[in-house]
C-alpha cells in the first residue's frame, strides 16, 4: 500500500501496547498524535528514537498531544524494551503488520545485499481531526522528536 499523504484521514486500528491495554486510534480524536513507525525493539536507532521520545514526553504532554510507537513485535517483547529503558508512553504490537501496511512503511529493504520486508522508520503526525498533517520519510533519528513537537507545536497554533 502507498504511504498516507497528508490531508488524507489517518487509517483506524486498535491494537495492544506493552501492558496488554488496547489502544484505538480514533478513540485519540480531539488531540494531535504522534505515530511514529520503528522496525525492531531494542536496537540502537529503535532505543534512541524511543528514548529521544521520552525525553521530550512532558513537553508532548504539556501540547496535549500523544506519541505512540509502532512496531511488529509483541507485546512482551515492547514490555521489556520500556521496561529497559523507562518508556512510558504506548509502545503498540503490530504483530500481523497490517498497521504498517495500511500506512504503506511496511515495506522491501536490504540489508547486506539481503532483501526482506520490514517497517521503514517513518513518522506520522495526525491532526486533531483525525487528518494527516505531516509525514517524515526515512527519519534520521538525532533531532527527530524535538522537530516533530515543533511542528505539533506550529500545526495548533
Amino acid at each position: 500500500m502507498p504511504l498516507v499523504e497528508p490531508g488524507a484521514i489517518a487509517p483506524d486500528f486498535t491494537l495492544k501496547d506493552q501492558n496488554g491495554r488496547e489502544h484505538r486510534l480514533s478513540a485519540y480524536r480531539g488531540r494531535p498524535v504522534v505515530l511514529y513507525f520503528y522496525p525492531k525493539d531494542d536496537t540502537p536507532g529503535c532505543t534512541a528514537e524511543a528514548c529521544d521520545f521520552r525525553d521530550n514526553l512532558p513537553r508532548f504532554d504539556t501540547a496535549s498531544v500523544a506519541v505512540l510507537g509502532i512496531s511488529i513485535l509483541d507485546e512482551q517483547s515492547k514490555a521489556r524494551f520500556a521496561a529497559k529503558h523507562g518508556i512510558t508512553f504506548p509502545l503498540l504490537a503490530d504483530v500481523d503488520n497490517a498497521v504498517a501496511e495500511a500506512y504503506g512503511v511496511w515495506q522491501e529493504k536490504t540489508n547486506y545485499g539481503r532483501k526482506y520486508m520490514g517497517i521503514v522508520r517513518t513518522t506520522y503526525l495526525i491532526g486533531a481531526d483525525g487528518r494527516v498533517l505531516r509525514r517524515w520519510d526515512r527519519v534520521k533519528v538525532d533531532g527527530h522528536a524535538a522537530e516533530v513537537l515543533e511542528a505539533a507545536l506550529e500545526a495548533d497554533r
